[in-house]
């Protein structure tokens, strides 16, 4: 029971820890000094917003928009996700496949929010060269029961907003966008692009008529 819940809790830190970055720091800043201090700053965030405890949706998703793109890929996550069928999908198409899986991802763990308190985490060294374009950092994050996994694979990117930016989690050793591709590839292969555009949607309504069982639909 006790690793059931602190599976949840990382679950939870994955999506928050997304929707609660400060705006960027300097674009040289090391990747495992940034995941760190934002890391923190989710964790203090969760500690201290009544609304994010109370997994309020709306609170979440405006943090996200306010804060969440200085740090995240999202578009390459969700191409990701989406699989070959991203390439098919035409520009409203694509924009609607976003809109709808970051819907997904905060509604499906913003109701554990409030349990997610009393957390502690580590940072491991990081394995990489300094000419690395992709790296991964893993931490270790402490609650009940024993410590879990939760690692970020990061981009450098160039230009304006130049700096590191994740694309996709680790979460007990199962990766977060992988997990969706499977279950996208087979809506897109029944149904279309459409098709999983209007799944996306439909789950999202579901999850949010009944946002106490959206934690265990994942």
């Amino acid at each position: 029971m006790k690793r059931r819940f602190l599976t949840q809790f990382v679950m939870v830190l994955a999506v928050s820890f997304a929707t609660m970055m400060a705006p960027a720091y300097a674009a040289d800043e090391a990747p495992e000094a940034l995941i760190e201090r934002l890391t923190k700053e989710a964790l203090d965030t969760i500690e201290k917003d009544p609304s994010v405890q109370a997994g309020d949706v709306g609170r979440i998703m405006q943090l996200l928009d306010e804060k969440v793109m200085p740090h995240l890929d999202f578009q390459r996550m969700t191409a990701s996700a989406v699989g070959p069928g991203w390439r098919q999908a035409t520009p409203e198409q694509r924009k609607r496949l976003e809109a709808e899986f970051k819907k997904l991802l905060v509604r499906t763990y913003a109701g554990a929010m409030s349990q997610a308190k009393n957390l502690t985490f580590s940072v491991k060294p990081l394995r990489a060269s300094p000419e690395d374009k992709e790296v991964v950092v893993r931490t270790l994050i402490k609650g009940r029961g024993d410590p879990a996994q939760l690692d970020y694979r990061l981009e450098k990117t160039p230009g304006v907003g130049a700096g590191w930016k994740i694309f996709n989690l680790n979460v007990l050793g199962v990766w977060l966008v992988d997990t969706y591709r499977s279950q996208f590839a087979a809506e897109i292969n029944a149904k279309g692009v459409d098709g999983l555009i209007a799944t996306l949607t439909e789950r999202n309504k579901s999850n949010a008529a009944s946002p106490a069982k959206a934690a265990s639909k994942g």
